[in-house]
């Protein structure tokens, strides 16, 4: 299934004949710098949480204090997590859509503050389990509006790429909180788990400090008549500063059209999401990716990796932890390198390599970890920590690598947030389910639990095989009509129409562009030489 029939890239073909690096583009540079600290921080937040979360099972003063919670307790303790970003799920795309981009991330910050301080100040379960819920009900806010602000704001030929290392940020959180329960895990008073509990909230304050310094998607200001504003955005960074610029010009013609197309063609509300065949396609694509991401058995060892190590004999704090904090780092190797050249690919080829390699390498972990529990040979035991690093390459190279820039692909921009909203109601759905589940399973099944997950990953590779559209080398415009064949060759007159008769918002001489009087706060800086 490759989808409708494709427009005519003319963006993309633009793009791809800039052969000038963005590492040469100063404003470019700067944009992306600025993007690191604020979006892709976001994905730390997540990643820290479940190392976190893991490394604290194996925190002496953390097992103590919260009377070494049994498989149920310990489930919900992860659980609440996931279902406070369910309870939020509703209310994150009128946010992003009506209030911006930006104002959705300061939102979804200041909630996880909030929600880390109490976590972190917590005098009982009860108090722990709400702040871990309020976390969890901050976190799509920024997830939603920080992934589609990526793809927005990037140039068209990076775009990929800086989506792909959004999600590889996960990694970033996940070596620090690894590295600091292994450091306060042998400290004997309550600051063993509270240190680590209230540096989560760096992350968020990073965002709410950075994010001041980031323009606001330019498709957002089109769609509310602002543009003038995404005029200006455009030219300063994606032809730094040169608001001539062929491409620029083009690139706004086609994201005007598209929006008003759009515009014309869809129905308000969430209904909007089943009202057509091509919709239907993408909630049933975007809803499959939201259980696979978490029911592919990564579930497993971001937050139940002790309980693992466990079953497979090795039972030392100090080793479980160790081993937390290599599989992280090792993760943060293969899932960066993967983030930067995976999208260079074939999405659907890097999908369904991803997927038969898990296939074979959860069929192989399930199998070393039977003779283990039949035999008790160290032999199997080794097989089983090898099977888990091996497990990471070959879920970040398609899951982690190219999920949220595939979903950004896949949905127009006028329901771009719900359709990311709906990816997430079911990956947190699906987490909610296995992070209450799965200790539950470990605890009674073993690794007769693990069988469940070898099914679901043939289901994944039929899935993949029948359903994924290629989206790969096409701007976010030629991409906003996949499934309708008709809409895409009335876009693509008035797109021509439009570049043809020059409408630029802003004159070249435009006083409001210069960069002491420009109300966007940004700084026009020339070409470097």
């Amino acid at each position: 299934m490759t989808g409708g029939s494709q427009v005519d890239p003319v963006i993309s073909r633009m793009a791809a004949e800039d052969k000038v690096p963005w590492y040469r583009k100063r404003n470019l540079r700067g944009l992306y710098i600025l993007m690191f600290p604020t979006c892709i921080g976001i994905e730390m937040t997540s990643g820290y949480d479940s190392s976190m979360m893991n490394g604290l099972q194996a925190v002496n003063s953390w097992n103590s204090y919260f009377h070494d919670p049994n498989s149920t307790i310990l489930g919900l303790m992860s659980s609440l997590y996931s279902l406070g970003s369910i309870a939020a799920l509703p209310f994150v795309p009128f946010v992003a859509d009506r209030l911006g981009r930006r104002m959705s991330i300061i939102v979804g910050s200041i909630i996880m503050i909030i929600g880390a301080i109490l976590q972190m100040a917590a005098q009982d379960f009860a108090m722990f389990v709400i702040g871990r819920f309020l976390l969890g009900l901050g976190i799509p806010f920024a997830i939603v509006a920080a992934s589609s602000m990526i793809g927005e704001l990037s140039y068209p030929k990076e775009r990929a790429q800086i989506g792909s290392l959004f999600n590889a940020s996960w990694f970033i959180g996940a070596i620090v909180a690894a590295g600091v329960t292994l450091g306060t895990f042998n400290m004997p008073s309550t600051w063993g788990w509270r240190i680590p509990s209230v540096l989560q909230i760096c992350p968020s304050l990073l965002q709410i400090i950075f994010i001041w310094f980031l323009p606001e998607s330019p498709r957002w200001l089109i769609s509310k008549g602002r543009g003038e504003e995404a005029f200006k955005i455009l030219a300063q960074y994606h032809a730094e500063g040169d608001v001539n610029s062929s491409f620029v010009k083009a690139e706004y013609a086609e994201i005007e059209q598209t929006l008003e197309l759009e515009k014309e063609t869809s129905k308000h509300g969430w209904r909007e999401l089943v009202g057509t065949p091509g919709m239907r396609k993408r909630i049933l694509i975007c809803s499959f990716l939201g259980l696979a991401t978490q029911w592919s058995g990564n579930g497993l060892t971001s937050y139940f990796l002790s309980k693992i190590l466990d079953n497979v004999g090795i039972h030392s704090s100090l080793t479980q932890n160790e081993i937390n904090l290599a599989m992280t780092c090792w993760g943060f190797v293969n899932g960066t390198l993967f983030a930067i050249y995976m999208p260079r690919l074939k999405r659907r080829t890097v999908y369904l390599m991803c997927t038969i390699s898990l296939t074979l390498i959860f069929t192989g972990w399930t199998i070393a970890s039977a003779r283990y529990a039949i035999r008790g040979d160290q032999a199997s035991s080794r097989a089983v920590i090898a099977f888990i690093f091996l497990y990471s390459p070959a879920y970040n190279c398609a899951f982690n690598a190219l999920t949220y820039s595939f979903l950004v692909e896949l949905f127009p921009f006028h329901v771009r947030a719900k359709g990311i909203a709906v990816f997430q109601w079911w990956g947190r759905a699906a987490g909610f389910f296995n992070q209450f589940v799965n200790p539950i399973g470990i605890a009674n099944a073993g690794w007769k639990y693990y069988i469940s997950y070898c099914i679901w990953l043939l289901f994944e590779v039929a899935f993949v095989y029948f359903m994924f559209p290629e989206t790969s080398g096409r701007s976010l415009e030629e991409l906003a009509f996949l499934f309708e064949d008709k809409i895409q060759k009335k876009q693509q007159e008035r797109v021509e129409r439009e570049i043809e008769e020059d409408p630029t918002p802003v004159s070249p001489t435009d006083k409001s562009f210069d960069k002491d009087s420009s109300d966007l706060h940004i700084e026009t800086i020339p070409k470097d030489e």
